[in-house]
């Protein structure tokens, strides 16, 4: 007979446990001490099995039946309900210890070997201060993509939109990050797009000068009385190199090679992580070797004037453009785009310029590879930028000077480019007759035997280059 709650109500313990059914597996067990434990009876697998729903009165007659109807449900399917209440569990534990805040700090000691120094603590201070406020105690696996969207747009609407955009990018890692260590399944982020979450915003350049105002900036340059001469210099090299600021700012003396004509900036001050090689013109090394009797003994090219250990502030070379009158309409940066706006109309390959700007290709593989393959071309064109902004300084009226192709050459230079092929491709025998390395068309050190495979990259792309133009 089905129980009911009145009978529920009269059943005492007794010395021993024992049950009464209310049908379809579904009993009370009511124990010595006074407990009244609701049990559904099942087989699965062949075996006898037995759940737990919970305690009379505070699991009521009707809720016990509910559950029964369930769990039948799930055996008609073939699945124990036991094994889907033992996971239930395990995910609980799991997502108590596997919230976002805590996934997130796994993320950032995964990737924080590979950041630049002061990257994790920028990065840690953004998630702290927008992110783990809100979500950072819930399950990675519980948050929906409306959370995601609340969190980044209280971000947006607080007019930091930049901000807005890199968190958004960086709970997008975490959870890639999570997916692929196994603790969550769905990525949120995946169906939020940031032009559609985030309020549109007009793109602000780095205000800059135009071509024609350049002689006026040379004449006010060239009066410059600043209290040290050597941030004329470093705005000019600046000009010549068309680097960032801060990769100027940061030049070591260890980093230029007089022999070579070449800068080599280390990955780990390049924007984009990967060691960026800057042709220097006559011009530039004119400018280097005036600095060497003032900074030459320091490490640094451009070294603070109070704390030479230190380059020179991030307002140094702005302060001084505000000096010379162009206070709002020309910043350090801005000489890219001129740069940048010049080669390009002067007809200059797209990929030499954006090659000569470090604007690298992101996979790392094909970006070591790039590295040197235009430097040949590079070479021409910081040499024909800097002879440029020569003419700009007593012409007015200069423009860029076309690149055009080069001169068809006769058959007997054809023959003697092959055979600078061949002397490119020369090994090097330093003593073991098993040890062979091409040699280098420029020797920096009469003693050195061991070649720079850049340089031989960067032979061999001229010499390539002026075989192309040979052929008819």
């Amino acid at each position: 007979m089905p129980l009911t709650d009145t009978k529920l109500r009269s059943l005492k313990p007794t010395e021993k446990p024992y049950r009464v059914f209310d049908g379809d597996g579904l009993y009370i067990e009511i124990r010595p001490q006074g407990g009244k434990w609701w049990r559904f009876k099942y087989r699965f697998g062949g075996r006898e099995k037995s759940l737990s729903f919970g305690t009379y009165p505070d699991v009521s007659l009707a809720l016990a039946r509910t559950r029964l109807t369930a769990a039948r449900q799930l055996v008609a399917a073939g699945t124990d309900p036991s094994a889907v209440r033992q996971e239930a569990k395990l995910t609980k534990r799991r997502d108590a210890v596997n919230t976002l805040q805590a996934v997130s700090r796994a993320w950032l000691a995964h990737r924080a070997p590979g950041w630049k120094a002061g990257s994790l603590e920028a990065i840690t201070a953004s998630l702290e201060n927008h992110v783990f406020p809100t979500l950072g105690t819930r399950p990675i696996r519980a948050i929906a993509a409306r959370d995601i969207r609340e969190v980044v747009q209280a971000i947006d609407k607080q007019g930091a939109g930049e901000t807005a955009g890199r968190v958004f990018q960086r709970l997008r890692s975490i959870y890639r990050y999570a997916m692929s260590e196994d603790l969550a399944e769905v990525d949120p982020t995946q169906s939020l797009k940031p032009a559609e979450i985030f309020k549109p915003r007009s793109v602000t350049h780095r205000a800059s000068l135009d071509v024609a105002e350049m002689p006026e900036f040379f004449r006010k340059l060239d009066a410059y009385e600043g209290r040290q001469q050597s941030t004329k210099a470093a705005l000019e090299l600046l000009i010549l190199t068309a680097v960032r600021p801060g990769e100027l700012r940061g030049a070591r003396w260890q980093e230029i090679d007089v022999a070579q004509s070449l800068w080599r900036i280390p990955g780990e001050r390049m924007k984009m992580g990967t060691e960026h090689l800057v042709p220097l013109s006559t011009q530039a090394l004119t400018i280097l070797e005036s600095l060497k009797s003032s900074t030459g003994c320091h490490e640094l090219v451009f070294p603070s004037p109070f704390y030479p250990g230190k380059p020179l502030s991030d307002n140094t070379l702005n302060n001084a453009l505000a000096r010379l009158g162009y206070k709002g309409t020309a910043t350090a940066h801005g000489f890219r785009t001129l740069f940048s706006t010049c080669a390009n109309e002067a007809g200059w390959h797209s990929d030499v310029i954006e090659k000569q700007l470090a604007h690298e290709e992101r996979d790392e593989v094909r970006g070591a590879y790039n590295r040197a393959q235009w430097l040949s071309e590079r070479v021409e064109l910081m040499q024909w930028w800097a002879d440029y902004l020569e003419t700009l300084r007593t012409d007015s009226a200069a423009s860029p000077e076309p690149h055009g192709t080069k001169a068809t050459r006769s058959p007997a230079h054809h023959s003697e480019l092959k055979q600078q092929v061949g002397n490119a491709l020369k090994v090097v025998n330093p003593g073991s007759s098993r040890r062979r390395a091409p040699a280098p068309i420029r020797q920096s050190n009469s003693q050195s035997t061991v070649p720079d495979p850049i340089e031989v990259l960067r032979a061999l792309v001229a010499v390539f280059d002026q075989l192309s133009a040979a052929k008819p």
